[in-house]
């Protein structure tokens, strides 16, 4: 059980990704709730990709969570600037329903840390996610608190590559790969290579890994074999990351 601060209490509960190669790098198989993680591109054009990868999860909890609370996504001006804001359709694509869906705009990473740790404190959304740039490590602290005291959990977006001592839970390094395509060109499955690079009572670990219409999450067919995981594929894939 979790200590909210108002001296009530939350059943502590997890996210599985539904991959097993995944969930078994994962305390009790999943993504903790309660807790700050950090999603952080491979490198800095990879940050779309590890938008959408963040999109994916949070519409995962939004779909386990019974009470429909809003998901909250909080941006600052130089994140809309340099990537643009999110929009209905290609949240639904990634699975977010966009009726759950608050956006909430800050003039700066202070304002942003703010309306997340407020944000949890109201323990009303199902889950909270935003943008940082610069995240210091009291900082971390206190939005993992405020976290842990919710139930809810927290994703921060790092846009740089380059992420700094935080106390995160999870850190996840998210790079683009070639999405799956029809024979009319349109795409069937996402793919992202993904690595959790640290993972509190866990292990590190990296996959290519698919996400289809269904919402699925699925290994790549490379990565589906490990006798193919050892190849020369899969070496340049690790040093790539």
């Amino acid at each position: 059980m979790l200590a909210r601060a108002n001296g009530t209490s939350v059943e502590a509960t997890t996210l599985p990704f539904g991959l097993a190669a995944l969930d078994e790098h994962l305390p009790q198989r999943g993504l903790p709730f309660g807790a700050l993680h950090e999603i952080a591109p491979i490198v800095a054009a990879d940050m779309p990709a590890a938008f959408g990868f963040t999109t994916t999860l949070l519409g995962r909890i939004a779909q386990a969570d019974r009470a429909r609370g809003p998901v909250l996504i909080v941006t600052g001006p130089n994140d809309v600037a340099a990537y643009g804001r999110p929009y209905g359709h290609g949240l639904q694509r990634l699975g977010l329903d966009p009726a759950r869906v608050l956006l909430v705009a800050t003039k700066d990473d202070r304002e942003t840390q703010w309306a997340l740790e407020e944000a949890l404190r109201s323990a009303s959304p199902a889950a909270v996610a935003g943008v940082i740039e610069f995240l210091g490590f009291r900082a971390s602290q206190r939005l993992h608190l405020a976290a842990e005291n919710s139930g809810r959990p927290l994703l921060v977006l790092r846009p740089s590559e380059i992420v700094g001592t935080s106390v995160a839970m999870t850190r996840w390094r998210i790079g683009a790969a070639a999405a799956a395509r029809d024979r009319f060109g349109l795409i069937t499955r996402w793919q992202w290579r993904v690595k959790l690079e640290r993972c509190r009572n866990g292990r590190p670990g990296e996959w290519l890994v698919e996400f289809d219409h269904a919402y699925r999450f699925s290994l790549a067919a490379a990565m589906a074999d490990p006798a193919l995981f050892h190849d020369a594929d899969a070496r340049s894939f690790r040093r790539a990351v």
